[in-house]
C-alpha cells in the first residue's frame, strides 16, 4: 500500500459523504478513508501521507458503528483520534467464523465487486451464487471475472457456465498475467471508483491485483495440482491504487461464506423460483410433496432445473437459520 496521499476526489468522496458534514465541523476534523486494517490499528489515508490510528471511537457500541476497510472517517485534526463514521453507501458483511451469533465487517462503500473465480476444477457455479447473492443483498454492481483462462483447454465453458446463473450477468474471462487480456476491466476501475474482489484462495485474485495495478509486489501462491484450490494470500484487508486512478479493495479467500438476513439478496439471484413459488397452492408450500406446486410444474417441464432449486433451498434455509440466531443474540 502506498504511503503518498490522495485528494479527496481521487478516493472517492462524493455528495453522500460531503453532505453528511458541515463547514464547522471540518474546521476541527478531517475526512480519510479506510486504506487497511489491522489489528489494534487501522491505515488511513487522506490529502496527506497514510498514517495509522486507532479504530476505537469513543461512545460506538454496536460493531456497525468502528471502522472498516473502505470506510470514510473523520479525525481530530490536531490528535489524529477517531470522531466518527459517515454513512455508508454499502457494507459487505458475513457471519464471524466459528461464532454463529455474530456478524463480521468486510468492506464497505464499494462500487463495484469482482466475483472471481478460476478456469480449473474448482469452479463452482454454487460458490458464485452465493457471493451473487452477497452483492445483490447490498446493492452493488457484480462483474464474474473468470481467470487462467490461458490454462483451460475450454474456458468458454466455464463462461457459459457462470452466465448461466442469472440473464445478463456480466462475465469476462481473462488470463490474470496479461495486461492487455486485464485491461478489459478498466471501466470498472476509472478515477475515484472502488472495486472489490470476493473470491476462495487459488482463484489467482493476487496475480490480478498485480496485474490491474502494473506491480508484483502482491505475493502469490501455487496452487495444488490435485483439486485446483490453493492457499490463503491476502492476509489484511486493505486497498491499493490503481493506475488508472481507481482503487482495488483485496478480501482475504472466504471459500465458505456464510449467509445472514440476505432474503433479498436471494430472491433476486433466484426470482424465477420466487416468482413461481407465488403460483403455488398454497402459501407455505415446501415444495416437496404438496398438490399443486407451480415449482416442481417448473422443474418437470424444464422451465426451472433442479441444480437451480437445490442452490436456492440451501442458501435460503442457511439464510433462515443464521438470521434466526442473530435475532436471539441481539438485545430486545
Amino acid at each position: 500500500m502506498t504511503s503518498t496521499g490522495a485528494t479527496l476526489d481521487e478516493l472517492g468522496w462524493n455528495a453522500h459523504f460531503s453532505g453528511q458534514t458541515t463547514a464547522a465541523e471540518l474546521l476541527h476534523y478531517e475526512p480519510v478513508r479506510v486504506m487497511a486494517v489491522h489489528r489494534g490499528k487501522i491505515a488511513v489515508m487522506g490529502p496527506a501521507a497514510t498514517q495509522f490510528v486507532t479504530p476505537h471511537i469513543p461512545g460506538a457500541t454496536p460493531s456497525d458503528d468502528h471502522p472498516t476497510v473502505g470506510d470514510w472517517l473523520l479525525i481530530d485534526r490536531e490528535t489524529g483520534l477517531p470522531h466518527r463514521v459517515l454513512q455508508r453507501t454499502n457494507l459487505f458483511k458475513r457471519r464471524a467464523p466459528g461464532d454463529p451469533t455474530r456478524e463480521q465487517m468486510i468492506a464497505a462503500n464499494v462500487d463495484t465487486v469482482f466475483l472471481v473465480a478460476s478456469c480449473n476444477q474448482d469452479f463452482s457455479v454454487a460458490r458464485l451464487e452465493r457471493y451473487l447473492v452477497l452483492a445483490r443483498e447490498v446493492g452493488v454492481p457484480a462483474v464474474v471475472v473468470l481467470t487462467k483462462a490461458d490454462l483451460a483447454e475450454a474456458p468458454d465453458v466455464f463462461a457459459d457456465a457462470a452466465r448461466a446463473i442469472e440473464p445478463g450477468l456480466q462475465v469476462e474471462t481473462v488470463n490474470g498475467r496479461d495486461p492487455s487480456d486485464v485491461a478489459r476491466l478498466a471501466r470498472w476501475c476509472g478515477f475515484g471508483r472502488t472495486v472489490a474482489l470476493l473470491g476462495s484462495s487459488g482463484v489467482g485474485k493476487s496475480t490480478l491485483v498485480n496485474t490491474l495495478r502494473g506491480s508484483d509486489s502482491i505475493e502469490t501462491q501455487a496452487v495444488r495440482a490435485a483439486d485446483g484450490t490453493g492457499r490463503h494470500t491476502t492476509t489484511v484487508r486493505e486497498i491499493h491504487r490503481l493506475e488508472r486512478g481507481g482503487w482495488l479493495l483485496d478480501l482475504p479467500g472466504m471459500r465458505e461464506l456464510q449467509l445472514a438476513e440476505a432474503a433479498a439478496g436471494i430472491a433476486e439471484v433466484f426470482d424465477d423460483f420466487a416468482a413461481a413459488a407465488q403460483d403455488c397452492r398454497f402459501a407455505d408450500c415446501a415444495h416437496g410433496v404438496e398438490p399443486n406446486c407451480a415449482v416442481r410444474a417448473g422443474i418437470a417441464d424444464g422451465t426451472l432445473t433442479a441444480e437451480r432449486f437445490a442452490s436456492w433451498r440451501k442458501l435460503a434455509a442457511e439464510e433462515s437459520a443464521n438470521a434466526s440466531r442473530m435475532a436471539k443474540r441481539r438485545p430486545r
